[in-house]
């Protein structure tokens, strides 16, 4: 069972309580609120946002019974001083009812994700999880590495826990099975073999080097070794190589033995040992000077397909039990589950839990955990990662916190950035130009909150302009949607990828916006352009200075300015490659890809159907006259 666009499927309800002339954070108000709010509340299952004065959403809650749960807001004495700042911000408050408390508890994770409130303990992570994908939509199904929805048609492998993790079991799979991982486009092209039929990572489909029955033998193979059958596959290879000998098929004994290689590396790369578990998810806590870490590991077929650490935030004063129910309501609201999930500690919600976790993959899945054996092995070595996981994150929040009080310091700043922004141009000879804006705070880079922007108004030759666009765009729309400076997302210190001039140029515009509190620092290369590592620092009041070459606040910063440069070559280079694969007929309206296709398969190129009359456009076929009409005046007609 999913929510779809929640809220809109269930029955909505905003409570509103006014205090006229003030909107600062007041107890007494916020209780007000929240007993305007019962007054109407009914006594079953959904869901509540509070919200400030300004609208924002500060929590959002699930309960088995809304009049219940409520009320206890309304209990100052019994809630702790985070609630109670909660409550003392709240101004109204959204309840949307659900059938059961399991949809609640979709619903909820939902709702955190999109609105991700402040009182909410957050999953802080901004990659998904890739997949092997083995496709079953061609006569020769492809394998390859698959992100983002699951809309192809095939069977997916999955979640790994990282890009590096998929990719090793692929490089493996190609040296195993032999299957094809090039695009349908490619394969239908080709008229001999490409490299990977040469270094054999391939069987060569594409040029009949194997035919189709065999191919989808291997498929077979590929399905059963990803679904924990190793051990027959195993057996199966052993035994046609040792045909192959007995036949005298050198040829082919060789390349069976290659495959065996592949499938004992497979099996004895793995990092811990999980024969017999099946598919399971396993997570541990550790929980270290008010920062929790969470370590998760993924065993497929009772291969480990890699492991995870995970630091949610807003976990201040929330109880342990609680941040581990939120999590792994939050990870599995994209993620499917594993047939079991194995915790760390028994939660109040588990039977909640397992049943959301069930209905959301349509079939049952057993959450629980484990005392003895293979299991109990497992969960105590996730234990021991997610702790030294977090010593690690501790100490290098340490050094990371000292890092911050130096740029401080460097920069006068009263107390350390929490958020640092990082701005950089790029274009080649005034094309495809765009600006681009990363973020960095105490945790690291905010990868999540990166922005680029397309230059619209300034001359794309010009630098200084370009930088001027980017910042009046950025900051007016700051001013417009947090004019208060309360939401977090204003700076506390801007570093441009330039020099004198670059910063002059930001320096107006945030003037003429009214905005002249923000610490702007100019990083340029030196007068070696930087081969010395000597990068010349500019302020606002037309001090320039050096670091010394061995300074970590030094490498700090080039860190986040060779971050900036590096988004922003990428971003560029996208866009330049959309920009080479476009065409003049894209504008044309109503022209769509199919008339797109016949027109310039009629006349070859895009410019043959700009200069083409009339006559000649309505000789095209699948082109009727009033498409043709269509296209001669858009290019003729002023």
């Amino acid at each position: 069972m999913s929510v779809p666009n929640a809220p809109d499927r269930f029955n909505e309800e905003k409570s509103t309580y006014t205090v006229r002339g003030s909107d600062t954070p007041d107890l007494e108000a916020g209780v007000a609120a929240i007993r305007n709010v019962l007054k109407t509340l009914p006594v079953r299952p959904g869901v509540y946002r509070m919200q400030d004065a300004r609208g924002d959403v500060l929590y959002v809650g699930k309960a088995k019974a809304l009049k219940n749960r409520v009320t206890n807001y309304t209990q100052i004495d019994r809630l702790s001083k985070r609630l109670q700042r909660m409550v003392a911000q709240t101004r109204s408050m959204t309840i949307v009812t659900t059938n059961n408390e399991a949809e609640a508890l979709l619903l909820e994770a939902q709702l955190i994700k999109r609105y991700r409130p402040a009182y909410n303990v957050l999953l802080r992570d901004d990659k998904s999880f890739p997949f092997i994908l083995l496709r079953a939509d061609h006569d020769y199904p492809r394998i390859q590495k698959h992100r983002g929805a699951r809309k192809i048609k095939g069977d997916y492998y999955g979640p790994f826990a990282s890009a590096g993790s998929v990719n090793t079991t692929l490089n493996a799979l190609q040296k195993l099975f032999l299957l094809r991982s090039c695009t349908d486009s490619f394969f239908k092209t080709r008229d001999r073999p490409c490299l990977l039929y040469q270094i054999k990572r391939c069987s060569a489909p594409c040029v009949e080097r194997i035919a189709r029955e065999p191919y989808l033998e291997l498929v077979a193979d590929a399905k059963a070794f990803l679904a924990g059958k190793s051990t027959e596959v195993q057996a199966k290879l052993g035994k046609q190589m040792e045909a192959a000998a007995e036949a005298m098929d050198f040829e082919l004994a060789a390349i069976l033995r290659d495959r065996l290689r592949a499938l004992t590396f497979i099996q004895g790369s793995q990092a811990i040992n999980a024969e017999g578990v099946g598919d399971a998810d396993i997570f541990a806590m550790a929980c270290k000077q008010g920062v929790i870490g969470i370590q998760a590991f993924f065993i497929r077929g009772g291969q480990n397909w890699g492991h995870r650490s995970f630091f949610p935030a807003h976990t201040a004063d929330v109880p342990e039990d609680e941040v581990l129910t939120s999590f792994l309501t939050q990870f599995y609201e994209e993620v499917p589950p594993a047939k079991t999930v194995f915790i760390d500690r028994e939660l109040p919600e588990a039977a909640l839990l397992a049943e959301v976790m069930s209905t959301q993959a349509g079939r049952k899945v057993e959450l629980s955990v484990p005392q003895r054996g293979t299991r109990r092995r497992l969960l105590d070595q996730a234990t021991r990662n997610a702790e030294e996981a977090l010593d690690r994150r501790l100490a290098e929040s340490t050094t990371q916190a000292k890092l911050l009080r130096e740029v401080a310091e460097l920069f006068g700043l009263g107390e350390p950035p929490d958020r640092i922004e990082i701005y950089d141009n790029s274009h080649i000879q005034g094309t495809a130009a765009l600006g681009a804006m990363v973020v960095a705070g105490p945790e690291g880079f905010r990868k999540g909150q990166y922005r680029k922007f397309n230059i619209k108004t300034a001359a794309t030759n010009d630098d200084f302009a370009m930088m001027r666009e980017v910042f009046q765009r950025r900051f007016a729309r700051a001013q417009n949607e947090d004019p208060d400076r309360d939401s977090g997302d204003w700076p506390d210190l801007v570093l441009i990828d330039g020099g004198r001039g670059q910063l002059n140029a930001v320096k107006e515009v945030l003037e003429d916006m009214g905005i002249e509190d923000v610490c702007l620092v100019g990083i340029a290369k030196g007068p070696h352009h930087g081969r010395d590592g000597r990068e010349v620092f500019h302020m606002l009041d037309g001090r320039e200075f050096q670091l010394p070459v061995n300074a970590p606040v030094l490498f700090y910063l080039q860190r986040l300015r060779d971050e900036v440069h590096r988004f922003a070559i990428g971003a560029h280079r996208d866009k330049r490659s959309k920009a080479i694969g476009a065409s003049p007929l894209d504008e044309v309206p109503g022209i769509g890809p199919a008339r797109k296709k016949a027109l310039l398969m009629h006349f070859g190129t895009a410019r043959a159907v700009r200069g083409a009359s009339l006559e000649d456009l309505q000789k095209a076929p699948g082109v009727s006259q009033a498409v043709a009409q269509q296209v001669y005046d858009f290019f003729h007609v002023n």
